[in-house]
């Protein structure tokens, strides 16, 4: 045994079969780059570690041009100002993957979904306009693990009941989905475990709230929807709005949420941000059981 084992080095202690072995690392960089760019960013991140030709090929520009949005350059000087001309494309696309603000302010992210390069964006409720926000009687900011922003708005309790939103972007062309982040009641920890005091809930089972959407090229949307399920995050859908035109500077979006019928108040209620996705993650909010308002 320890002949036939000794017989498949050769004297430089290499092995002869190996040698003679085709593998994965024999492919040229630029045979396996055209292979990968068929596969999702999260697969060609794993597949890079495989082998020196593998890892070199997932950085090739061309592959991750493919993954990036047509407009990628506009996003990049709306975010960054500028980028340096040596960054890669690989580097610009983990960037944009970042929840990056912009506008100049903390109020406002936007980010690449990692698996499809599709832009997200978002609101704080501290971006937002809110009646009667200034009044602690009605409404306070506090902080919370339960948002990207650090901190949410809550509603003890209000007669006018109205928030909007507006922002301008240049968003790729495709169809977009508009929700409000909404939880009634108001979570805490105790001894380590989530706990929801429902105290304050009233008045948002007599009639349903109003969302309204409108675009800068005449789209509108609007539906309605009565806020239930105390507890839980839930993102409501306000419309689509759709862009044709990669190459259009921006699309301005202007939202709100209403209601204002002053025969009862309402109150119990969490506000988080305004959420633009790509229409088909509906789905995914759907399948998790976040969706509400569709």
């Amino acid at each position: 045994m320890g002949a036939n084992f000794s017989a498949l080095f050769n004297q430089d202690g290499l092995s002869s079969v190996s040698s003679s072995s085709p593998s994965l690392g024999d492919l040229p960089e630029s045979c396996v780059a055209s292979i990968i760019g068929y596969l999702d960013p999260p697969e060609i991140c794993k597949l890079a570690k495989l082998n020196r030709a593998f890892r070199g090929a997932s950085w090739a520009d061309f592959v991750w041009e493919s993954k990036l949005p047509p407009n990628y350059q506009l996003l990049v000087d709306k975010i960054f100002g500028f980028v340096p001309e040596k960054l890669g494309k690989r580097d610009i696309y983990t960037r944009l993957c970042r929840a990056n603000t912009f506008d100049g302010g903390a109020d406002k992210k936007v980010w690449l979904d990692k698996s499809t390069g599709g832009v997200c964006l978002s609101i704080s409720a501290k971006g937002l306009r809110i009646t009667g926000i200034d009044d602690r009687r009605y409404w306070n900011h506090i902080p919370t693990e339960e948002s990207r922003f650090s901190s949410i708005a809550y509603l003890q309790q209000i007669w006018w009941f109205e928030v909007e939103g507006e922002v301008e972007f240049p968003f790729p062309a495709g169809t977009y989905s508009v929700f409000f982040r909404l939880q009634l009641g108001r979570a805490s920890k105790r001894f380590g475990r989530r706990v929801c005091n429902s105290e304050h809930i009233h008045g948002w089972d007599i009639k349903p709230v109003r969302f309204q959407l409108w675009t800068s090229d005449g789209q509108y949307a609007t539906s309605q929807c009565t806020l239930s399920e105390p507890g839980n995050w839930f993102y409501y859908h306000v419309g689509d709005f759709k862009v044709d035109n990669s190459n259009s500077l921006s699309t301005k979006i202007k939202v709100s949420m209403t209601q204002i019928d002053c025969t009862h108040t309402k109150g119990g209620l969490c506000l988080d941000s305004m959420v633009i996705f790509p229409s088909k993650f509906r789905e995914r909010l759907k399948h998790k059981g976040f969706l509400k308002c569709v």
